[in-house]
């Protein structure tokens, strides 16, 4: 048996059809959501990752392939997290980037916000930022006019955030000011505010100029955690 087929037995044995019509909901893949087309088994992350954890040493990139073409969403997140093994233990640059370039042929697969917030800043963050590489992709895939490229965008930079880097964050943030889904508003408005645990001041000079015309949901995210009294002139447009 290959491992991509042991993996999706193991996973098969933990499904839940009453699990899976709620992450159906949740995740919004009925249609006209944003995650229209998904299927769900209805497996627990915790025993993703474990099933990942014991695969990764051993699975190639062949077969983890197959897992990312996967209509199953588990498939492709078990996968997901096997690449994040792999890459955090891979000695050589040259594996690692063997690692990220798997993962951006694998973009039509990360199609949805627990797929793209549990990679990007450990994948293509990571090696962006430890190996000084060109960040013009993240300017690519932020104007690519694509949900999920632009939210890979954005969470690829919390990487760079929590190294006390924030210029790219910032631009590619600005870049999306006017974005039209809730969840870029708040995958920039959560950056923002982790920014803002860092660097105060670097956050508000931020959404001092540029408040008044974010979104709700962004601005929400972004002062969530300001003192109450300054959280409020904020909302009430009287900074």
């Amino acid at each position: 048996m290959s491992e991509a087929a042991a993996i999706r037995e193991k996973l098969n044995e933990l499904k839940k059809p009453e699990k899976a019509d709620f992450m159906l909901k949740f995740f919004r893949a009925y249609p006209g959501g944003y995650g229209e087309g998904d299927l769900f088994l209805g497996i627990k992350v915790p025993d993703q990752r474990k099933i990942a954890r014991s695969h990764f040493r051993s699975i190639s990139l062949e077969e983890l392939k197959d897992l990312m073409n996967s209509p199953y969403h588990e498939h492709r997140q078990t996968a997901l997290f096997i690449l994040v093994y792999k890459y955090d233990r891979a000695g050589e640059e040259q594996e690692k980037q063997a690692l990220v370039d798997f993962y951006l042929a694998s973009l039509q697969g990360i199609n949805n916000w627990d797929l793209v917030d549990s990679s990007a800043p450990y994948i293509l963050g990571q090696h962006l930022y430890e190996y000084k590489k060109e960040r013009t992709i993240l300017y690519r895939l932020a104007g690519s006019g694509e949900l999920w490229k632009q939210r890979i965008a954005v969470l690829s930079t919390f990487y760079f955030i929590k190294q006390g880097d924030f210029s790219d964050a910032l631009q590619i943030i600005d870049s999306l000011l006017h974005h039209d889904h809730d969840l870029i508003h708040k995958a920039t408005g959560w950056m923002l505010r982790e920014i803002g645990k860092i660097d105060y001041q670097t956050e508000f000079a931020f959404l001092k100029t540029r408040y008044r015309e974010m979104p709700r949901t962004m601005l929400r995210y972004a002062i969530e955690k300001f003192n109450p009294a300054v959280r409020k002139k904020f909302l009430q447009g009287q900074i």
